[in-house]
């Protein structure tokens, strides 16, 4: 058997290694907890467990191969703090590492503290400390962290530290700083973040400068010019954000045609302001002449085109960025510049982009289209005039800025369409890889082209986990060897980490600034190896975050206090597309973006509906969003969640009974878990409700309580079973007798005083469901329960205690009970204190001048409120009762009634007249009219 000599396996293990090493760009995107895992660069080679190091010397590797990966690995950690956490100076400082080892990590942690917005915390001093270590990684970190956390403010402060940085924003008489190159990059981007959409004039006319900085003076500036020409481009683009034509101040500085020259090449205009003499002296290494170098200003200058002309649909502008339309212009322009004009141009005209295949086939010019070949054929057709290598780049690349500008349209829409036509593109470009003519193209062209076309389709399902998506992110996952390097892989784990960005809480925006943040990060240039910093600084690709809000939404049961799932309609604006319209969505789900919605609403029939009005402003559901998107939401009576009852038979057999009011009585407690899963009903149900052997008298009682129940679990309010139990207990209470305190008959009077108002009965008029939380036939019981207890109270049994004789002046001269004759005076006395009536009665055989009486006694509530009424003492043993009959009734303390004499009255009125100035009642007044007219007979209305 032939072994696989060491240089092979440490060919493939560098291969194996270039794959894994940027997945903590995956899981900066992404939020996931295995950030922090450690970089390993040995393997093991099968069958016989070979060691293999890559740091062996056996295999050509990049100096500081990990130094990247670490600091995408702090990133990482640093985006797991979410920005409402209490971060401060000290906390910050206090977790720099001591390993050196561990610096480019805690860059990139210093990057993800700006993102998130805590780097404004971080004082001065320290960051003066940060800078003055000369580390090249903690610098790139730092300035675009606190650069991002002061976005678009124009902050002086940051923009000193930023201009220390950049030569041309010094004084040309300054000391020269020997600043490395790729921190003035990450200062050049800074600058455009802090003044991104001000328009400033300064800033700007310097940044359309630096675009097409020449070599020089001498040896400086002489390696990896694009990155930086890049990156005043897209500086300019952000100052310049979404303005158009409307440039005030700027007219003198022809922004658009200097940078259609920085695009197409001509010749180098001469260099005005204040560092013209320093750009006199030539480069020592490289000789462009006065000719402008379009491979080092062309991507830059176009994306800052884009910028600045970003959704203004202005055609005169996107006409430049056409592809050429001949073969002999498609000779002059690199097929992956095709991709950034046909990307700039669909973002100028918005409104243009339609998601299906034959818009994305629109850009294609006629000659490309008239002369594409298939790659599935075995012989290519010759020709002299046409190249047919140039002709089949420029398709495929303009396909991929096609695409790529559909998932910049779409980005966060999960639009079925767009998804359609980019997955579509994928497949095509799949089969392309493996087609016999795939040579024509180049395999490394092509895997661009399928990587863009995948950061597209993980753009329109941000933060979703599309699974068709995820199915092509594992695939191309598991290639490695041939053109798939470094930068490929990057691509696919940054499209894997926005499939799930934030872990699913996530998606992206289509703001003007989330939209120059996704060019900055998702550049269509990708590195060739770990250090590959070129064409675009790697430090950019976690820009995404500037671009990423929260819209999940997570309706919450607020009873259980735990996740369910709810139905949602979200209803959408007019637009110049479609009419104003109506969506279902079943929560949890992601939200549209919230400019495009009217208004959001919790929908029936299993919970109570809930509307959000997002016409009258959208900050209440941003605050909600941004606090893990809880919304509280009510389970309805006979409904179960979608998780106990998924296809909603339960709940519509609930419904049935609890439509039918006549069922009251013949609720079953067992039937109690169709309605409602808390715990406490049922726990109630099973106790208290549940009929047992031999019953008697509880049979009444187990009947209320099942009654009780049935309208709670109805009509949507548990809480009340107890307030129905306790105004039953107090009844019964009061009907023994036992009442020792007045509160609760005070609070049972409050209700039924509500209940019995003027302003509740109107209000039942004009909203008929609106009703009391507790049932109407329950309150009119109490009412009847308790007039009848004090009623039968105040008037006892009638019975009759002596037979007496008086004459015909009133005057007793003999008293079963008295034995003695007393005189008048004497005996109404006795009368006023003993409570006795007497009654006249004419006996047959009885004498002209007297006559027998039969006296009659009355129970001790008479008795009582009579004493009261008189400021006499009552007895004892019936204050309590005395006391319930005073407060339900209303009656005055003694010292408040009138100071004419009770007594006496004839009448109703009269009686009426004197308590006018008390406010009494009139029930009340109506019961103590038989004490005070001296009728035996109350008076009930």
């Amino acid at each position: 058997m032939s072994l696989v000599s060491g240089a092979q396996r440490s060919a493939e293990l560098c291969s194996l290694w270039e794959r894994t090493y940027h997945e903590g760009i995956g899981p900066a995107l992404s939020i996931c907890p295995w950030w922090s895992v450690r970089i390993i660069a040995t393997g093991r080679a099968p069958p016989r467990n070979t060691t293999v190091d890559l740091n062996s010397g056996n295999i050509d590797v990049p100096p500081n191969m990990t130094s990247w990966a670490s600091f995408h690995n702090g990133v990482a950690a640093g985006l797991k703090i979410a920005p409402a956490s209490q971060i401060d100076s000290a906390w910050i400082v206090y977790n720099k590492p001591k390993h050196a080892e561990l610096a480019n990590e805690y860059a990139g942690f210093l990057m993800a503290l700006g993102l998130n917005g805590h780097l404004t915390k971080l004082a001065t001093l320290n960051i003066h400390d940060y800078l003055t270590k000369g580390h090249e990684m903690t610098s790139i970190g730092l300035l675009l962290g606190v650069s991002a956390a002061k976005l678009g403010t124009m902050d002086m402060s940051i923009t000193r530290l930023l201009s220390i940085h950049i030569p041309a924003l010094l004084p040309p008489t300054s000391t020269e700083l020997d600043v490395p190159h790729n921190v003035q990059v990450a200062a050049v981007v800074g600058i455009g973040l802090v003044y991104q959409g001000t328009a400033h004039r300064h800033t700007a006319e310097v940044l359309l400068a630096e675009i097409g900085r020449p070599p020089g003076p001498e040896m400086e500036y002489c390696t990896d010019r694009e990155s930086y020409s890049l990156a005043a481009g897209l500086a300019l683009g952000m100052v310049c954000l979404g303005h158009g034509s409307n440039l005030i101040g700027m007219s003198d500085l022809n922004v658009p045609e200097q940078l259609y020259q920085y695009m197409v090449g001509g010749h180098r205009r001469f260099q005005a302001g204040m560092h013209r003499e320093k750009h006199k002296s030539p480069s020592y290494q490289i000789k462009e002449g006065d000719t402008i170098n379009v491979d080092v200003t062309c991507p830059g200058a176009t994306l800052a085109l884009a910028m600045i002309y970003l959704k203004t649909n202005n055609r005169s502008i996107a006409d430049w960025l056409r592809a050429p339309d001949t073969m002999y212009l498609l000779d002059f322009v690199k097929p992956e510049f095709l991709l950034l004009r046909t990307l700039a141009r669909c973002l100028i005209l918005w409104d243009d982009i339609l998601p299906n295949s034959k818009w994305v086939d629109s850009n294609v010019p006629q000659i490309i289209r008239e002369n594409s070949i298939s790659l599935s054929e075995i012989e290519l057709p010759c020709s002299e005039d046409l190249n047919l290598e140039t002709l089949s780049q420029a398709h495929v690349y303009i396909i991929a800025g096609a695409c790529l500008s559909l998932g910049f349209r779409f980005a966060g829409s999960e639009n079925l369409s767009a998804f359609n036509c980019l997955h579509k593109f994928a497949k095509d470009f799949m089969t392309y890889l493996s087609a016999p003519n795939a040579s024509v193209t180049g395999p490394y062209n092509l895997e661009t082209c399928l990587s863009v076309v995948l950061l597209s389709l993980a753009m329109v399902m941000a933060g979703s986990g599309n699974l068709k998506v995820l199915q092509l992110c594992r695939f191309l996952h598991m290639k490695t060897g041939g053109e798939m390097n470094y930068g490929f892989h990057l691509a696919h784990h940054m499209a894997l980490g926005i499939l799930f960005l934030g872990g699913g809480r996530y998606s992206l925006s289509t703001s003007n600034s989330s939209i120059a943040a996704l060019l900055c990060a998702l550049y269509p240039h990708f590195p060739a190896h770990s250090t590959d910093n070129r064409y675009h600084l790697q430090a950019l690709r976690h820009l995404y975050v500037l671009a990423a809000e929260p819209r999940l939404l997570v309706p919450v049961d607020v009873d259980t206090n735990t996740p369910c799932y709810a139905l949602l309609e979200v209803t959408y604006k007019g637009t110049q597309w479609y009419e104003q319209t109506k969506e279902e969505l079943m929560a949890p789900t992601l939200l549209p973006e919230l400019h495009l919605l009217k208004q959001i609403k919790v929908k029936g029939p299993r919970y109570w509906e809930l509307l959000i009005d997002l016409s009258k402003g959208t900050q209440h559901l941003k605050s909600i969003l941004s606090k893990d998107g809880v919304l509280y939401v009510k389970l309805r009576a006979g409904q179960l969640s979608y998780k106990d009852d998924p296809m909603g038979w339960q709940s519509l057999l609930a419904q049935t009974v609890a439509n039918r009011n006549s069922e009251a009585r013949a609720f079953k407690p067992e039937t109690i878990s169709a309605f409602t899963s808390d715990p406490a009903l049922l726990s109630f149900a099973e106790y208290f409700c549940k009929p047992t052997v031999n019953m008697g008298q509880k049979q009444e009682l187990l009947d209320l309580f099942s009654s009780v129940l049935y309208e709670c679990v109805t009509q949507e309010t548990p809480e009340m079973l107890p307030a129905y139990i306790a105004m039953d207990q107090a009844v019964r209470r009061l009907g023994r007798r036992e009442m020792s305190e007045t509160s609760e008959l005070w609070q049972i009077k409050l209700v039924l005083e509500f209940f019995s108002s003027r302003s509740h009965q109107e209000r039942l008029q004009t909203h008929p469901k609106r009703g009391l939380f507790m049932n109407s036939e329950f309150l009119p019981v109490v009412k009847c329960s308790i007039d009848n207890t004090l009623d039968q109270w105040l008037q006892g049994n009638k019975s009759l205690c002596a037979l007496c004789f008086l004459d015909d002046t009133g005057t007793r001269l003999f008293c079963s009970n008295m034995f003695s004759l007393e005189s008048k005076t004497n005996l109404r006395r006795s009368q006023n204190a003993c409570g006795f009536n007497v009654s006249r009665m004419g006996l047959p055989g009885a004498q002209t001048t007297s006559s027998f009486h039969l006296c009659f006694s009355y129970s001790w509530g008479d008795v009582c409120v009579h004493a009261y009424l008189s400021g006499q003492p009552w007895e004892e043993s019936q204050l309590s009762m005395l006391a319930c009959f005073l407060v339900y009734h209303s009656v005055p303390a003694p010292r408040h009634l009138p100071s004419v004499g009770l007594e006496g009255s004839t009448s109703f009125a009269e009686l009426l007249f004197k308590f006018k100035q008390l406010k009494m009642p009139v029930r009340a007044l109506l019961r103590l009219a038989p004490l005070l007219l001296g009728n035996p007979q109350p008076m009930v209305m």
